[in-house]
């Protein structure tokens, strides 16, 4: 038997850049920004939304970067501006839906200034989702 796709069915995929933040100064008074990509690639254009989790320990309200038992807070914004957490669209987040064939989102972070961090490399697993 022969499986086949419905007329019009897309074939997507997901690409990821993830958000390296380098070094954070405690000391500094200004938030630390950074970006990262996602990307969606269709064979045919289609409607989607991209959803991403909290991370491992974190929420929508703040998410937790941790090294060891240590750890440090940041989010991740759909806007440069930092209005709009991006998430599931639950907790005050939103998703980002979009339609097309090939098409790259600048996914924004940013790490609050005035926390006292101690000294190593924190990290963070969000799992991205795309719905299609």
């Amino acid at each position: 038997m022969m499986a086949v796709a419905p007329l019009g069915a897309a074939t997507c995929g997901l690409n990821t850049q993830g958000v390296d933040f380098g070094s954070y100064d405690f000391q500094n008074s200004q938030n630390l920004d950074s970006v990262g990509h996602v990307t969606v690639t269709c064979d045919v254009s289609t409607p989607y939304t991209i959803v991403l989790s909290p991370g491992l320990a974190g929420t929508f309200a703040s998410r937790i970067m941790q090294s060891g038992a240590h750890q440090l807070a940041y989010n991740l914004y759909t806007d440069l501006a930092h209005a709009s957490v991006w998430g599931d669209g639950t907790g005050n987040s939103v998703t980002v839906g979009g339609a097309g064939t090939n098409t790259d989102y600048a996914v924004y972070g940013s790490v609050p200034a005035g926390q006292n961090p101690y000294i190593g490399t924190y990290s963070d697993v969000v799992t991205v989702t795309l719905n299609f």
